[in-house]
């Protein structure tokens, strides 16, 4: 099927991008997670720069490693199911529930990510709007 994304009012279309983003991640120092892209794309009238989707699910009793995220990187996140554990720099540890966000800024420290439950899954999505060469999103810290 050849479908086409068009704009009337400016004359513009394209092809929808036909490669899929779903790429699995593996931390090192992670428990019971998987990280997976599930989306990418540039972001108009932003040369350089672009937004990226990130679900991250977590099973009971599941973390991951502190971490940094490139130096870019803005990131909004949001839990769309169960609880997570989080702190950010200095921050206090925090639980979010299913439907609270956060907002993490360039440069910040994710010292806790974390399931909150021990018997229960939890998923958080994240959305990067990241610099386009920066093609590693999460670095663990050194131990």
């Amino acid at each position: 099927m050849n479908r086409w994304l068009c704009r009337p009012w400016s004359g513009q279309c394209r092809r929808p991008s036909t490669s899929s983003p779903d790429r699995e991640v593996t931390l090192s120092g992670a428990k019971n997670a998987k990280v997976t892209q599930v989306y990418q794309r540039a972001l108009p009238g932003v040369p350089g720069k672009s937004i990226k989707g990130v679900l991250v699910e977590y099973g009971p009793g599941g973390y991951s490693p502190s971490h940094t995220h490139a130096k870019s990187a803005i990131i909004y996140a949001t839990v769309i199911e169960g609880s997570v554990r989080m702190q950010v720099n200095e921050g206090p540890e925090v639980t979010y529930q299913t439907g609270q966000n956060w907002t993490e800024m360039p440069g910040d420290h994710h010292r806790v990510s974390a399931n909150a439950s021990q018997t229960q899954p939890a998923k958080i999505l994240a959305v990067f709007v990241v610099d386009d060469v920066d093609t590693e999103l999460t670095i663990p810290d050194q131990r």
